[in-house]
């Protein structure tokens, strides 16, 4: 005890002295540096220096000048007057102050969040730098201030304290059941999380004590509720339509069926709204959306079958686990431009994001994670450029995006030497890399579109198809494209299996592109209808050269099917000089449009020249008719404006002269074309030819053939009448005979009556051992009560013979 309060003094005293080193905010710290004021320049400064132990550390300007001592400590709380006064008794010391510590912070947007579960988000930045760089890209100073992002999902939680400070009514909507309002549904399952958790990895706010920080954190979050209900065109286009003036980006995670059988997308409206969302949508730079890949890894789907990420309008995002490894849930195709992070296998970290009720979750997986850490980065360019085009942010992300550290084994490089997969794109999203490649971008020049037939007939496929045509790619022509963007393969096939089926494009630089891989599940036999599938692995190369489309059997069964239509359009930019600038010296060839719109879709054709899929064509494609329809003008005149197109044959047709099921020129494999009528039937059905068929020959064509055909299909008709009455008349014939025949034998039974000895002729029939003749179907008994007389019953079995008999030859 005594111990103890001898040592109490000693622990004041220590207190005392750290509370003496460890100044306060509000107390000052001095230096061992003065600034003085001396006059009669730097030689009278360097002997006052001398003599008062400091040292010259040379003019600050004018007379001021900068000493430091070493026999005053470096840091104190106290000043050190007795060096002040000295220095004040030197007559050409006109001014000194002792200097003190200032407290100054950087005006910098960026400071390290403070949210308890920034730390855990791996993905945003960590030590060993396999992230997404986002750290670095806050430290340029962006994080989404001025950008507006939108979540389609199935609602979003505007309370949330992690999402209200940066939540935007005039970005929401519940279009599900028509109001304002997009707070989701709550169910015990929580099932309308999704839109919440999406929200909060764009821009949950920092720095605020809760959950974790969005990538853009200063952006402005709204949320679309359009999944919790039935989801049809008309729900789509609204949401992708709501407000395109206000928002800049729309994230969506979601899409149809991925079980690896579907094949579907947009419809008509919502088709519309992608258009009218790059055309218009922030004054016309573009809507921006930004799309998940799919979740169908397992099921062995291909997201381009997904008409969402598969459409040149979206930027398709796929995933990547913590350790760069393919997530077994990725789906593979080209059309998927670039990668973030998300869940993985069980020792692999998970995303971190706000959830329903106003929680906090460290498991939000799936591709549904990946979208929208790419909206929040794009975000981020945004804020650093506002001038972007939706084109020149996909030009960024493929420029920008590295392969890294992700790991597969389809790496392979382009025409133009970049690395690009099938499973990740052009590769990881890199935020501080296309933050700084946004401050400095010159906009890319207008879309050119190339629209080339590939294919003029039907052509078989069996288990192996390949199609060969060198393009010029329009050159000479005002769509000219030198550079590719995006290139689409539109095709028409059917196919007995169509999961068996793969299909590649090699471009003229050899890049090959896997449109379809094959799909286990995929049983239909529906095939492909004018479904355009689309590429990104060739982006800014050139397309003039030879382009080869592949399909092949990879099952290597005996499938069969055609391939109709193969129509290559390429997406690009023209070359400022080289081509363009020839255009005024050389005979340009006969582009066939008349008209166009405002956005340079054609609307009427040369004469001579066919309205097909907006392109003119001399000659319609196989499985299109040239049909001539008129309109009235758009005067009002009564003279029509007359507009040749290419029309669809019928569905049973292959090839057609007409638009109706009996113009058939062609049929489809497995089926028969009956020249009589024009229609196509099926080989499994009976087939009814007239004999004459084969007198009446197809002659072509043109109108002689067409004559013939007419001629020929009342041939069936008159046929079939004559048939008629050849086995009237036979029957008739035969019917008299019998009777006759039949009236005889009554006779010759009628005179042996007498001798009791009854014969009943068979009349070649067969007879049974017992005498009596028996009919399927008609009664050998046919009185049973026995009230009849013997001679009576003999005139009755002659009857009943002969009336079985006459009916069974009817039958016959």
């Amino acid at each position: 005890m005594e111990l103890c309060l001898a040592c109490l003094p000693l622990v004041t005293l220590l207190t005392l002295l750290t509370a003496e080193v460890t100044p306060s905010l509000a107390q000052k710290v001095y230096t061992n540096s003065w600034a003085i004021h001396i006059s009669g320049g730097e030689e009278e400064a360097n002997r006052i220096a001398q003599k008062h132990g400091f040292i010259n550390h040379g003019n600050i300007f004018g007379e001021y000048y900068h000493f430091r001592t070493h026999k005053v400590v470096k840091r104190s709380l106290s000043q050190h007057r007795g060096t002040h006064i000295r220095l004040h008794r030197e007559p050409q010391v006109k001014w000194a102050e002792q200097q003190v510590v200032k407290q100054r912070k950087k005006r910098d947007i960026y400071s390290e969040p403070v949210d308890p579960k920034f730390s855990q988000q791996w993905y945003l930045y960590n030590s060993n730098h396999r992230d997404l760089n986002v750290k670095e890209a806050w430290q340029q100073g962006v994080t989404g201030q001025g950008v507006v992002v939108s979540i389609l999902d199935d609602g979003i939680e505007k309370n949330h304290p992690d999402l209200e400070r940066n939540y935007d009514p005039d970005a929401s909507f519940d279009v599900n059941d028509g109001d304002p309002d997009p707070q989701p549904r709550y169910t015990q399952l929580n099932d309308n999380r999704h839109g919440t958790r999406c929200a909060g990895e764009v821009a949950a706010v920092a720095n605020n004590d809760i959950c974790g920080v969005g990538v853009a954190y200063n952006a402005k979050i709204g949320g679309v509720r359009m999944l919790d209900g039935e989801v049809t065109d008309v729900v789509e286009a609204q949401s992708l339509s709501l407000n395109p003036q206000h928002i800049d980006i729309y994230s969506a995670s979601w899409g149809p069926e991925d079980d690896g059988k579907t094949v579907d997308g947009p419809a008509k409206l919502a088709k519309e709204a992608f258009l009218r969302g790059v055309t218009e949508g922030r004054g016309g730079l573009g809507s921006i959306f930004v799309w998940a890949s799919g979740n169908g890894g397992r099921e062995k789907d291909s997201c381009n079958c997904d008409g969402y990420t598969n459409s040149i309008y979206t930027l398709s995002i796929s995933s990547s686990t913590q350790y760069g490894n393919v997530p077994w849930y990725s789906e593979a195709c080209s059309s998927t431009l670039a990668t973030t992070y998300s869940s993985g296998g069980l020792n692999e970290k998970q995303i971190i994001t706000t959830d329903l009720r106003q929680k906090c979750t460290d498991s939000h997986t799936g591709t549904s994670a990946s979208a929208p850490l790419a909206a929040g980065i794009i975000a981020l360019a945004l804020e650093a450029n506002k001038n972007l085009t939706w084109r020149d942010m996909q030009h960024l992300v493929v420029r920008t995006s590295t392969p890294a550290h992700l790991i597969t084994d389809d790496w392979k490089t382009n025409g133009v030497g970049r690395k690009v997969s099938h499973s990740y794109g052009y590769g990881l999203l890199d935020a501080a890399a296309i933050v700084a490649q946004a401050k400095n971008w010159t906009s890319v020049g207008p879309q050119q579109k190339c629209v080339i037939s590939m294919v003029s007939e039907p052509r078989n496929i069996g288990s192996h198809l390949v199609i060969t045509k060198s393009v010029d790619a329009c050159s000479g022509k005002s769509n000219f494209v030198s550079s590719l963007e995006h290139v689409q393969a539109q095709l028409t096939l059917s196919y007995n299996r169509r999961g068996n089926l793969a299909i590649h494009l090699i471009s003229p630089q050899g890049t090959r592109s896997t449109l379809l891989a094959p799909r286990p599940h995929d049983y239909s036999s529906e095939g492909f209808n004018d479904w355009a599938f689309m590429t990104t692995h060739s982006w800014d190369e050139d397309p003039r050269g030879k382009w080869t489309l592949e399909i092949e059997n990879v099952v290597g069964t005996s499938d069969y099917g055609t391939l109709t239509q193969f129509t290559l359009v390429l997406y690009g930019t023209a070359s400022t000089s080289s081509d363009l600038s020839t255009l005024n010296s050389i005979q340009l060839p006969e582009d066939g449009c008349k008209t166009y719109d405002l956005r340079q879709i054609c609307t009427e054709c040369n004469p001579g020249f066919y309205m097909h899929q907006q392109v003119c064509v001399q000659e319609c494609p196989a499985g299109f008719t040239s049909v001539t329809h008129s309109e009235l003008s758009s005067d009002n005149e009564v003279s029509p404006v007359v507009h040749p197109s290419c029309m669809p044959c019928h569905e049973l047709c292959l090839t057609c002269s007409g638009t109706g099921p009996t113009d058939c020129l062609s049929c489809p494999p497995h089926s028969h074309l009956d020249l009589p009528t024009g229609t196509c039937q099926h080989q499994n059905q009976i087939q009814r030819e007239s004999p004459d068929a084969a007198f009446f020959p197809p002659h072509g064509s043109g109108s002689s053939g067409i004559l013939n055909l007419q001629l020929s299909s009342s041939l069936p008709a008159t046929v079939a009448v004559l048939s008629c009455a050849f086995i009237a008349a036979t029957f008739v014939v035969v019917f008299a005979l019998l009777q006759f025949h039949s009236y005889s034998l009554t006779k010759v039974y009628s005179s042996e009556s007498s001798v009791g000895s009854v014969m009943r002729a068979s009349f070649g029939l067969g007879m049974a051992r017992n005498g009596i003749i028996s009919y399927k179907g008609i009664p050998s008994v046919w009185n049973d009560d026995g009230g009849n007389s013997e001679s009576e019953n003999d005139e009755f079995d002659i009857h009943n013979e002969r009336t079985a008999f006459i009916k069974t030859q009817s039958a016959l």
